[in-house]
């Protein structure tokens, strides 16, 4: 399984927008369908969208019309593009495969924090 590296996250106030990457090391990014996933303090890890090998995409609903999920398989990268963002955004956001399990491989993940 590849290595995982998410980036992007920060500070930012409510109402503003953020964009996270996902980096995936080896060959086989272009076959699997991705997902972004985060856990906000205190509750477990939840899936947040995700993104077939052919771009089809499915968001929950909180985050529908407000996040972009997106990749590129030329870079072995995937994208999450977070706006109007609300303190309950606040998490920390990681990437993996679709669907993941708490027994894969996950990456450190990035922190997202918005202030109210």
């Amino acid at each position: 399984q590849g290595q995982l590296v998410e980036s992007g996250g920060g500070l930012v106030q409510f109402g503003g927008s953020l964009t996270l990457s996902c980096a995936r090391s080896g060959t086989l990014f272009r076959l699997v369908s991705m997902a972004w996933y985060r856990q906000a303090p205190g509750k477990q890890r939840v899936l947040v969208a995700h993104i077939t090998r052919d771009g089809n995409t499915s968001y929950v609903d909180s985050v529908k019309g407000r996040f972009t999920i997106s990749r590129d398989n030329a870079k072995n990268t995937m994208y999450l593009r977070m706006t109007m963002l609300k303190p309950e955004d606040t998490a920390v956001y990681y990437c993996n495969i679709y669907p993941a399990t708490p027994l894969d491989n996950w990456g450190q993940g990035t922190q997202v924090t918005v202030s109210s």
